[in-house]
């Protein structure tokens, strides 16, 4: 079993600050990577950052319309609405299962027509009321 050898670069400090100064003077990142043959995709963000000059980074800034961010809101909301119905119905059908099985009735044998009489006899004969 051949062994996997992975090369890992170390670059001085100064080899750095040149490639930054390089950014600051108008070329790109993908250019210099090219150029010096720096292979890390963040490596160069990295230093950049770590002298100082975060201003050299693209800003992503998010443009969003009013019914935009109106309808953001509105589906959150709906979302967690749904999540709290989700809950109740869970809390539902635990409770019919329990109720099911502390009276005694198989879920197998519940279909749409059988002859087992409604639940709510069996629960009053067997509570004494």
């Amino acid at each position: 079993m051949t062994k996997c050898t992975r090369k890992s670069y170390r670059y001085s400090l100064c080899f750095k600050q040149k490639v930054v100064e390089e950014l600051k003077s108008g070329i790109s990142i993908r250019e210099l990577s090219r150029k010096y043959g720096i292979t890390g995709g963040d490596t160069v963000k990295k230093w950049v950052k770590q002298y100082g000059y975060p201003q050299l980074l693209n800003e992503v800034i998010y443009v969003k319309m009013r019914h935009e961010t109106d309808e953001l809101k509105a589906l959150r909301k709906e979302v967690q609405r749904l999540k709290i119905a989700l809950a109740d119905k869970s809390l539902a059908y635990d409770a019919l299962e329990t109720l099911l099985e502390v009276a005694g009735i198989d879920r197998a044998a519940l279909k749409k027509n059988t002859a087992l009489p409604p639940l709510r006899d069996v629960v009053r004969s067997e509570g004494g009321a």
